[in-house]
C-alpha cells in the first residue's frame, strides 16, 4: 500500500467525529435541553424584532389607548353629572354609572381577549417559522394569524368563563356561611382559604394541561375541541417538566419587572411629594408626567413579557413534538427539501392531514 492510500484510510478504529445537530434557524433539530428554552424566546426577540416585539408593543399599546378612551371619558361624565347634581339624584347617577362601569368592563374585556389571543398566534407562528430559518414581516405573520383569530379567542373566552363560573360557584356557597355569624364565621374563613388553594392547584394543573391550544389552534389548524384533545395529549407523561419550565419562566419576568418599575414607582412618589401642596396645577403637572412614564414602561414590559411567555409555550410544543413524534425528523426533512427548490407540505401539520 502506499504512502497516500494509508494516509487516506486513517488511523483503524477511530470513531467517527461529532458534529452538532443542525440549526438552520432559532434552535436546533433535536430535543431541546433547558437552557435552549430559556434562552430561545431572547433570542427570537434579537432576531426579528419588529416582528416579536413590534406586535407585543403595537397590541399593548392599543388596549391600553382602548382602556383609557372608554375610562376617562366614562370618569369625567360622572364627577361633571355629580358635580351639578342635586342630592337626591345622586343615587340614581351612581347607580346608572356602575351600568355603564359593566358596559365598559365588557367591552375593555372582549378588546384585551382579542388582543392576547392575536399575540399569542403571532408569536406561535413566528416561533415555528424562525425554527425552519424563516423571517416572516410583521405583516405576513398578522395575515395568516388573523385567519385564526376566532378560534384564538373563543378558547380564551370558554377558558376564562368556565373559571370564573367555578369562582361563582365557591362564591354562592361562601356567602350563606359567613350570614349565619358567630362561630360560623371561622368555618367560613377555614373554607375561604382551602377554597383558594384548591383554585389556586386546579387552575395551574387546567392551565399546564391546555397550554398548548393556542398552538395547536394555529399550527395544526385544529378547532377548539381537537386543540384541547390535542394538548391534553401531548402533556401527558410531561406534565411537571412543562409545568416547571413555564411557572420558572413567570416568576423570572416577574421579579424582573419589579427590579425595572419599583424603582421609577419609589422615585415619583418622592418626586410628587416635592412639589408644592399649595399650586394644584404643578401636582397634578407631575402626577401627570410619573402616570405617563409608568404606563410606558408596563406597555414596554408587558410587551416583552407576553412575548417571552408565548414564545416558551411554543417551544415547549415544538420539543415535546420532537421527543414524541419525532417532529426534528420531518423539520429537517422539510430544510432539505426546501434548499432543493421542491415544494413540500407544513411539517407542523398532522400527518393525518
Amino acid at each position: 500500500m502506499s504512502d497516500a492510500q494509508q494516509w487516506n484510510a486513517g488511523y483503524p478504529g477511530q470513531p467517527p467525529v461529532w458534529t452538532p445537530p443542525p440549526k438552520p434557524g432559532l434552535i436546533p433539530l433535536r430535543p431541546l435541553s433547558f437552557g435552549t428554552i430559556l434562552g430561545a424566546p431572547y433570542q427570537l426577540l434579537r432576531r426579528n424584532p419588529k416582528a416579536t416585539f413590534g406586535s407585543g408593543l403595537l397590541i399593548q399599546a392599543v388596549v391600553a389607548i382602548a382602556s383609557a378612551a372608554i375610562i376617562v371619558p366614562l370618569l369625567f361624565i360622572l364627577f361633571t353629572r355629580l358635580q351639578h347634581a342635586a342630592r337626591a339624584d345622586q343615587e340614581t347617577i351612581l347607580a346608572g354609572a356602575v351600568g355603564w362601569s359593566i358596559v365598559a368592563g365588557v367591552v375593555i374585556l372582549a378588546v384585551s381577549v382579542f388582543a392576547s389571543a392575536l399575540l399569542q398566534g403571532v408569536i406561535v407562528l413566528e416561533v415555528a417559522r424562525a425554527t425552519l430559518g424563516e423571517k416572516l414581516s410583521l405583516g405576513a405573520l398578522w395575515k395568516q394569524v388573523l385567519r385564526r383569530l376566532l378560534p384564538l379567542a373563543a378558547w380564551l373566552v370558554m377558558f376564562g368563563g368556565a373559571f370564573t363560573v367555578v369562582i361563582g360557584i365557591l362564591v354562592a356557597i361562601a356567602i350563606p356561611i359567613f350570614a349565619q355569624g358567630g362561630f360560623a364565621i371561622a368555618i367560613g374563613v377555614l373554607y375561604s382559604i382551602l377554597a383558594l388553594l384548591g383554585l389556586l392547584v386546579l387552575w395551574a394543573w387546567l392551565v399546564t394541561k391546555t397550554l398548548f391550544v393556542p398552538c395547536a389552534i394555529v399550527l395544526e389548524k385544529l378547532g377548539i375541541r381537537a386543540s384541547v384533545a390535542r394538548s391534553w395529549t401531548l402533556t401527558r407523561g410531561a406534565f411537571w417538566r412543562t409545568f416547571g419550565t413555564y411557572a420558572l419562566v413567570v416568576v423570572i419576568l416577574y421579579f424582573a419587572s419589579q427590579v425595572v418599575t419599583a424603582p421609577v414607582a419609589i422615585i415619583g412618589q418622592f418626586a410628587i411629594g416635592s412639589f408644592d401642596p399649595n399650586h394644584a396645577a404643578n401636582t397634578f403637572i407631575g402626577l401627570a408626567i410619573v402616570q405617563g412614564i409608568s404606563l410606558f414602561l408596563s406597555i414596554i414590559l408587558g410587551a416583552i413579557t407576553a412575548v417571552v411567555q408565548s414564545a416558551t409555550v411554543a417551544l415547549l410544543y415544538i420539543d415535546l413534538r420532537m421527543r414524541r413524534e419525532g417532529l426534528d425528523l420531518e423539520l429537517l426533512r422539510f430544510v432539505e427539501a426546501r434548499e432543493a427548490g421542491y415544494e413540500v407540505v407544513d411539517p407542523y401539520l398532522p400527518r393525518t392531514a
